[in-house]
């Protein structure tokens, strides 16, 4: 009743996975969602006895979610991804939570974000839902998706930094624009399902260069100085890069169905 599984997505993270799993080795059980590695993460897995599920790959987690969670032998469940560490402190207060809690069926946390070693004051607390009844949870399959809970939430107070997630974001400035351009593959992907409206380039540009203000100024990323700038630009290329490839994918549709036409 008072047990917890925990469960991370992985695809080739030999070079993180060990990390995260050290930090969650004395949990109740382990699951690890592969999608296929190629590398030596599963090896390492192993070795912290986990029990491992694969699923399909996929280029973005969220589609494995649910099943990963239907995995899990216990009526909670933690989901991890494999650059994510829990503390102690964090692991304690899960326990103690499953222990007296009558009321809610999930937790949403605060999260603290590190781009290359930096941790993001403009992007904490970035609240996610990652510890819930495995019952009252669902996930939907869109990029950045939260999941859907059935029944009440408690939220930890941003001021409570010590039980916060802490998020390995990016490595490097290099390991971010690859993963920027992948994700706003999938940010167009998501335009097109919602058949959205071909974007205005010069509005597109000005939302863009809003975003990059908006992080450097009222979200504070002032407070990491010039890295923090740099990444605010990052941060608003990453919208105008989705709002291009949107509009570059829709004149080249555009220019199709205009041949078909002749």
């Amino acid at each position: 009743m008072n047990k917890i599984s925990v469960i991370i997505h992985t695809y080739n993270n030999e070079k993180i996975i060990a990390e995260c799993l050290e930090a969650v080795k004395n949990f109740d059980e382990i699951i690890i969602c592969d999608m296929y590695s190629s590398d030596k993460t599963l090896e390492i897995a192993k070795k912290y006895n986990c029990k491992i599920v694969m699923h399909e790959k996929t280029e973005i987690v969220e589609p494995a979610r649910n099943f990963a969670i239907s995995q899990a032998s216990n009526e909670w469940v933690l989901i991890v991804d494999s650059d994510e560490i829990i503390s102690e402190e964090l692991k304690n207060y899960l326990f103690n939570f499953v222990k007296s809690n009558t009321k809610y069926s999930a937790i949403k946390f605060p999260r603290i974000n590190y781009y290359w070693n930096i941790a993001l004051e403009m992007q904490y607390p970035d609240y996610i839902i990652r510890f819930a009844k495995k019952s009252d949870i669902f996930w939907p399959k869109e990029i950045h998706s939260q999941p859907k809970i059935s029944g009440e939430i408690y939220t930890i107070p941003k001021e409570e930094r010590n039980l916060a997630f802490i998020h390995h974001r990016h490595s490097s400035p290099t390991d971010y624009i690859a993963t920027m351009n992948k994700y706003t593959d999938q940010e167009v992907q998501k335009f097109i399902n919602s058949n959205k409206k071909k974007p205005f380039m010069p509005i597109a540009i000005w939302k863009s260069f809003f975003l990059i203000i908006e992080k450097f100024t009222l979200k504070k990323g002032y407070k990491n100085g010039i890295d923090g700038l740099i990444i605010s630009i990052l941060f608003g290329f990453y919208k105008f890069l989705t709002y291009t490839k949107y509009y570059v994918y829709l004149n080249e549709k555009e220019k199709g169905t205009k041949n078909k036409n002749k």
